[in-house]
Order: C-alpha cells, then sequence, then structure tokens
C-alpha cells in the first residue's frame, strides 16, 4: 500500500507536468488550427535555458525558471510572426513542415552551444519528506503545487479577463472575432507566447527529476500530441485528463514491464479513439 499511494503521487506530479506542455499546445491548435510540432523543442529549450541560468548565471532556481518562460514565450511569439503568420492561408501541410524545420533547428542549435551530452540540473531543494512511511522527494512535490498552481492561473486568465475571452472567441470562431474588432494577429501571437511560457515551465520543474538532453523534445512531443488526441484536439478540460491519465499508465504500467511503460500509453490512446473517435472529450462551442 505505501508503494502504491508513492506511485500515486508520482504519478501526480509527472501529470502536472504533462498537462502544462499540453495546454501550450492545445491552446495553440484551438486558436490557430496548428499542429505545431516545434513545441517539443521549446520545452527543451525551456529546460536548457534554466540549466543555463542555474550554472551559468548562477541565479536561483525559480529566477531561472522565470527567465527560462520569459525567453521561450518571447521566442515562440517570434516563431508564430516570422513562420506561422506569412503560412496562414498556406495548405495545412506548409505549416506542419516548417514546425519540424523549426524543431530541428532548435535542437541543432542547443547542440551547438550545450552539446549533445547529458545534462543534469540540481534539485533546489534536496531531500525526501516522509509522510506515514510515504517517501516523497520535494522536488516531486514543488512539481505538483507549481503546476497546479500554473493551471489554475491559466484557467483564471481564459475565464476571468478581456484578453482571456479574446482567445475563447478566437478559439471558436477566428473569422467572427475578427468582424467583432479582435485583432487576431495579436492573439495569435499571444497564445504561442502562452503556449511557449507553459512548455517552459513544465521543463524546468521536471528538469531536476530527468536528464537535459536535446532529444528530449521529440519524446515529449510524441506524448503530448497523444494527449490532445486522447482528451479530444482543442478541449482544455481534454488536455489536463488526457495528461493524467497518460501518467498514470506510465507509472502503473511499469510494474508489468519497464518498456512497456513507454508504450502503454499510446496503447490506450489506440483503444479510446477505436471506441470515440472525437477523444474524450469535445471542444465546446
Amino acid at each position: 500500500m505505501t508503494t502504491f499511494l508513492q506511485q500515486i503521487f508520482n504519478a501526480l506530479a509527472l501529470g502536472g507536468v504533462y498537462a502544462l506542455v499540453a495546454l501550450g499546445l492545445t491552446l495553440v491548435y484551438g486558436v490557430m488550427k496548428i499542429p505545431n510540432f516545434a513545441h517539443g523543442g521549446l520545452y527543451m529549450l525551456g529546460a536548457y535555458l534554466s540549466y543555463a541560468g542555474l550554472s551559468t548565471l548562477g541565479l536561483g532556481y525559480v529566477p531561472a525558471l522565470l527567465l527560462s518562460a520569459v525567453c521561450v514565450a518571447l521566442l515562440a511569439a517570434l516563431m508564430e510572426r516570422l513562420i506561422f503568420f506569412p503560412l496562414r492561408d498556406a495548405p495545412h501541410v506548409h505549416p506542419m513542415i516548417a514546425a519540424l524545420g523549426v524543431l530541428f533547428f532548435l535542437e541543432a542549435g542547443v547542440q551547438l552551444i550545450w552539446g549533445a551530452d547529458f545534462k543534469q540540473v540540481a534539485e533546489p531543494v534536496p531531500g525526501i519528506l516522509n509522510l506515514g512511511g510515504v517517501t516523497i522527494t520535494w522536488q516531486r512535490l514543488i512539481v505538483l503545487a507549481a503546476s497546479v498552481l500554473a493551471m489554475l492561473g491559466l484557467n483564471f486568465f481564459l475565464r476571468r479577463t478581456l484578453t482571456g475571452a479574446t482567445i475563447e472567441a478566437m478559439s471558436q470562431n477566428r473569422e467572427g472575432a475578427r468582424l467583432v474588432g479582435i485583432n487576431t494577429a495579436q492573439v495569435g501571437m499571444l497564445t504561442f507566447a502562452i503556449s511557449g511560457a507553459l512548455a517552459a515551465i513544465g521543463a524546468a520543474l521536471i528538469a531536476p527529476i530527468v536528464s537535459v538532453t536535446p532529444a528530449m523534445g521529440e519524446i515529449m512531443n510524441l506524448k503530448v500530441f497523444a494527449i490532445i488526441i486522447l482528451g479530444g484536439m482543442g478541449s482544455v478540460p481534454g488536455a489536463i485528463v488526457g495528461a493524467f491519465l497518460l501518467a498514470f499508465a506510465e507509472v502503473f504500467g511499469g510494474y508489468i514491464n519497464l518498456d512497456f511503460a513507454e508504450v502503454i500509453g499510446f496503447a490506450m490512446l489506440v483503444i479510446v479513439l477505436a471506441i470515440r473517435p472525437q477523444g474524450l472529450f469535445r471542444r465546446a462551442a
């Protein structure tokens, strides 16, 4: 029972990171209708920038996380303006190819600057916490608390602010939003910036637990696309539920076989889509 409870907590922490990264991808798809394959590259860059902030600039963990989020958000907004905005009327395959190009460019840039070796980010609060025999690392507790706060903040922004309402309006009807005076170009840039910031925050949170490597973006890409397809393309609640489902499937799938843990989420995706092709949630009208 103790091991079971510990694994539940591990799955919750992992699901929190998956949810942050998947939410950014969901927002971009819901607003721009672009499957942004460069999203994993932004996630990977966020981890490296956090590492650089800690090891090179000598910043604390929280300032390094915030610096990473701001830099990746600015890069994502610039990417939307220079790459995706000119392709807004092009066939759908063109933005997809451009996004893959950005992903490979970011990987090559990171390898050029930091090399291809693994990097390790030190835990800001080392040690473990013992709760009734259940041992929990402080970093996983930080991951869970910070990811929940970030998701609550995003929900408040989308539901309670005028800017968030414009994002919601544009995700429902882009042309209708433009006709009522919403600057769709600015909303697109803002959506990409939020997406990049969420990816960077998720990467900075998980970096002390996993090794930082240039290939981590490609792995995360596969997982978050599985999550948003599982939850329903463009659905924010679906992205959150799908993220935690995948995390629980991976953690408890490791009991069967460690190699099986990486594929169990995709097996679950195939089963769900065979029964419910639109995903678990349909995006609200």
